[in-house]
């Protein structure tokens, strides 16, 4: 839901990192942006479970990956 959030507003993903534990929104605003972001028109509870599952591995090993942390980086990848 935090990166989500963050796109739809446009802020640059590239040095944001997920903040564990803490809540942002309410559980309709984080529905309604799995609903628009799932790829489906109307998805069922299985698929919306198996979107947020996929973008949430895909995000922690991108968060986790050197390649990807700007630090190391610096601007070579900007946007990436």
């Amino acid at each position: 839901f935090q990166y989500l959030k963050r796109f739809d507003q446009g802020c640059d993903l590239d040095t944001f990192q997920y903040e564990a534990l803490s809540v942002e929104g309410s559980p309709a605003q984080c529905l309604q942006l799995f609903l628009l972001h799932c790829g489906i028109v109307d998805p069922s509870w299985a698929e919306l479970r198996n979107f947020t599952w996929f973008l949430n591995v895909q995000l922690r090993d991108c968060e986790a990956s050197v390649f990807c942390n700007p630090d190391f980086v610096q601007d070579t990848l900007k946007g990436f």
